[in-house]
């Protein structure tokens, strides 16, 4: 299924041919983590050490899953076949899980706060330059909220109570950020429209240049932003960058 003109800029819709491809994929690749993110905290929350935090856990697989269908719900809209969508970015989301499998609970939690965290702030980038309507929509199914306060309250206590927690798991989120990292370039080199969306984005406050150093500049300065917010997790966990 085509979406969109090649002509038309990227996020755009194109003049008769509804939204572009790259907007399909946005859309696609957060309907597929967001499922995941539904099951993966499903699992978290039967290995959680109490009561407590099995019911929050399980609230906020709830509001995952709540995510996911008002994703899959807007690309029903937009004439999409959900699952078509999704399918091309099963593998290396599968992947990155598979090379990232957490070995304890809390290893889980950094990993539910880290990685899904620095994947959430790079999807957030690209939606920059999508359509209001679906930046609005990313922005909202990508909120930390609730979510960051009660896994960093988890890791941070745990860390007080046995500081030397802190430096194992400060090495596992940094192992995490490479692998997400890594799995973001390899997406971009097999989803083009995608991967024009955020250099679209990233460079659209540069002057235009032969060498596309304004481009690169900019691309590297949301990498920066990433890293920052990064670190900030890190402290609000309690761990070492």
């Amino acid at each position: 299924m085509t979406y969109g003109s090649a002509d038309s800029a990227p996020g755009s819709a194109g003049p008769s041919d509804g939204p572009s491809t790259a907007v399909i994929d946005l859309l696609g690749l957060l309907a597929y983590a967001e499922l995941v993110a539904f099951f993966r905290l499903s699992d978290n929350a039967e290995l959680a050490p109490t009561l407590v935090a099995k019911g929050e856990l399980a609230g906020l697989a709830a509001a995952e899953y709540t995510h996911y269908k008002r994703v899959r719900d807007r690309l029903a809209e937009l004439g999409a076949d959900p699952e078509e969508v999704m399918a091309p970015f099963t593998e290396p989301l599968d992947a990155w899980h598979d090379r990232t499998k957490p070995q304890t609970w809390l290893e889980s939690l950094v990993k539910a706060y880290v990685g899904d965290g620095i994947a959430g702030d790079f999807y957030r980038e690209v939606a920059e330059s999508a359509d209001e309507e679906t930046r609005a929509l990313a922005q909202s199914v990508l909120s930390e909220s609730g979510r960051g306060d009660f896994i960093a309250s988890q890791v941070r206590e745990a860390v007080e109570r046995d500081p030397s927690l802190a430096g194992r798991l400060s090495l596992w989120a940094r192992r995490l950020v490479g692998e997400a990292l890594s799995q973001a370039q390899i997406v971009a080199t097999t989803r083009v429209e995608l991967a024009a969306l955020l250099v679209s984005g990233a460079g659209e406050a540069e002057p235009e240049s032969e060498s596309g150093s304004g481009d690169l500049a900019a691309v590297s300065r949301m990498f920066a932003k990433l890293t920052d917010a990064h670190n900030a997790r890190l402290e609000a966990m309690g761990l070492n960058g």
